[in-house]
């Protein structure tokens, strides 16, 4: 039986290693001969995230389905990094941004979905939260906002990843037994761990997003016989979240300057 090595990233960060350190960074993950490479997010900063990803292809040469993290788009525009990563799509062997291509099929049994997703804003405290995240004074279209236009951003950014999901998830389930769904924001208050703990109310609003939870929950409510693995990241903490019988969340850990392969998964 032909098996898939897939390999899982998360928030590598890769703008905070020196120059040398990444192709050490890139030589190591090859040494797990990956058939394929997910990549959930936060890879770098809107200036260098896609030549972080083609180096990572000259070396790998196999697929690498990639979404978008907040910290893409620092120094930049949801705009602009999207159109970047649209191109990449377009150009490059190896590489495919993971919000434009529907449906994969990975094995015969198990098929791939994605979007970067965003927290809108909706779990905890809210619009009411005080806390500032670099990403309202580093990307463009979230910078010298209202609180109250701020929220209505967030929300509208988590809208897209929601609708996305509504329109796939469906005919997934009903192609594949198995799904694994990549992108880089926690679907649920229970997957947005921090530190061994969920995210207190105050700073679930910026790190969650209920608009994509609450789409994911009722497909999958319809599909018992379908079987969901969410792998996000975001948080920097690890942690398994189990919310239906046949939906399971993984979130990634991850620390500045020591990028590292999260999970290496055997598929058959």
């Amino acid at each position: 039986m032909n098996m898939t090595r897939l390999a899982w990233l998360a928030d590598i960060h890769l703008e905070f290693l020196q120059t040398d350190e990444v192709p050490a960074f890139v030589d190591h993950l090859a040494e797990a001969m990956p058939d394929i490479v997910l990549i959930g997010g936060d890879t770098g900063i809107a200036s260098n995230f896609a030549l972080f990803l083609q180096i990572l292809q000259t070396r790998l040469e196999c697929p690498i389905y990639f979404v978008l993290g907040n910290h893409d788009f620092y120094r930049g525009s949801i705009s602009q990094v999207r159109a970047i990563a649209g191109q990449l799509t377009k150009s490059e062997p190896w590489l495919r941004w993971l919000s434009t291509q529907g449906i994969v099929q990975i094995t015969k049994t198990t098929g791939l979905i994605g979007h970067d997703s965003w927290a809108d804003g909706r779990l905890g405290n809210g619009s009411a939260s005080q806390v500032e995240l670099n990403d309202y004074h580093l990307i463009e279209e979230l910078t010298g906002l209202s609180r109250q236009d701020r929220f209505k951003q967030l929300a509208k950014l988590g809208d897209q990843a929601a609708e996305h999901f509504r329109n796939f998830l469906p005919e997934a389930c009903a192609r594949f037994k198995n799904l694994i769904l990549l992108t880089h924001v926690p679907p649920f208050r229970e997957a947005c761990w921090h530190e061994g703990r969920i995210s207190s109310d105050e700073y679930l609003p910026h790190f969650a997003c209920k608009a994509v939870g609450e789409v994911l929950v009722d497909v999958m409510r319809g599909h018992p016989e379908c079987k969901l693995t969410v792998l996000c990241g975001h948080t920097h903490s690890p942690g398994i979240a189990k919310i239906l019988p046949n939906l399971q969340v993984k979130t990634g850990g991850a620390e500045y300057g020591h990028p590292r392969l999260q999970e290496l998964m055997i598929i058959a």
